[in-house]
């Protein structure tokens, strides 16, 4: 079980953390804020592994049978609450898994900690019956919720839970990481560290994707020639993006720092600041004979296609006009 040393950036949380235990000020409640994939679970469990862990050093040795069995998620004082409804955490799920369980005191470790992923998904009878333990927590009781969305959340257990927002990694730690400890080239961390917007866990993905890798090639391939295609030509390759397993915002995501880049190039003709450097020659080439106009329309263009996918407008009409926006201005 890796400690503190291993969470990549997030240094609030973990100087937080780290002084509560040193100062024995650990509270009963945290409710840990962050974008799907920004590494709650891994925070979380770093955590519990602190503070159960037998040499008692403020943090985790990953050597010790606490912090293996919690690695493995079989210790018998850290608890993952479940729930069998994928959407929903029921009243029922809570009772069961945490407020009775929480009774019985800890076997071996010095607390007794529940961690509860997506707590958004909590039922208001739910948030209100885990509210009972908060308010009346037994001293060796922790409570970690997880979310996505700390709005979703009753106000009254908002105010009885320490809450700690996750921020945005900076590119150059994603790549660090990427690089280090996944042997990823420097170009391609750049890369995923630029899509990833400050999120290691999509980093992550995104460089352990094949998917990404094609798909980002054939974008570029089409951005570089869409001036010489014909309209068939873009509907065939629209309807191909269909046959990856991908999340579409991440395939505008690819165009949109395309034409940040050309955007930036036309501004300063500094390569060296460029996501896609490597494609320096098609770069310039589209910068010099795009005007900024066109460009920002372009870039209001895919926020738009974005806002229509969301709103579940046909995906093939919205990618032909962003796409026919971009033939005419680029």
């Amino acid at each position: 079980m890796a400690g503190f040393q291993e969470i990549i950036g997030q240094e609030h949380i973990k100087e937080h953390l780290l002084h509560a235990m040193e100062q024995n000020k650990v509270s009963h409640a945290y409710l840990l804020q962050g974008e799907l994939g920004a590494g709650k679970e891994f925070i979380a469990k770093a955590f519990a592994a602190s503070l159960q862990c037998e040499r008692g050093t403020g943090n985790a040795c990953g050597q010790c049978r606490s912090c293996k069995q919690i690695e493995s998620r079989n210790h018998p004082d850290v608890i993952w609450v479940t729930h069998e409804k994928p959407n929903t955490i029921g009243v029922e799920d809570i009772r069961t898994q945490l407020n009775q369980d929480i009774e019985i005191k800890p076997y071996y470790g010095p607390k007794k900690i529940y961690i509860i992923s997506e707590c958004e998904k909590m039922t208001v009878q739910a948030q209100n019956a885990l509210l009972k333990t908060l308010e009346e927590p037994p001293s060796y009781g922790l409570i970690i919720l997880l979310t996505t969305n700390a709005e979703a959340l009753l106000s009254t257990i908002l105010s009885r839970c320490v809450v700690l927002r996750m921020r945005p990694v900076e590119d150059s730690k994603i790549e660090e990481y990427l690089m280090n400890k996944l042997q990823i080239p420097d170009y391609k961390a750049r890369v995923c560290a630029a899509f990833a917007r400050g999120n290691i866990g999509k980093a992550k993905a995104l460089a352990e994707s094949e998917d990404f890798e094609h798909i980002k090639e054939e974008a570029v391939s089409l951005l570089k020639y869409i001036q010489d295609m014909e309209i068939s030509e873009i509907i065939a390759a629209i309807k191909k993006i269909n046959d990856y397993k991908f999340d579409i915002s991440n395939y505008l995501d690819i165009i949109m720092v395309w034409f940040r880049d050309i955007l930036l190039f036309k501004a300063t003709k500094d390569p060296n600041a460029l996501i896609f450097s490597e494609e320096i020659g098609p770069i310039k080439k589209i910068a010099d004979r795009s005007s900024y106009e066109g460009i920002e329309m372009i870039l209001e263009s895919l926020e738009k296609a974005q806002n229509r996918l969301s709103a579940n407008v046909n995906f093939e009409l919205t990618m032909e006009l962003l796409f026919l926006t971009i033939k005419e201005q680029s």
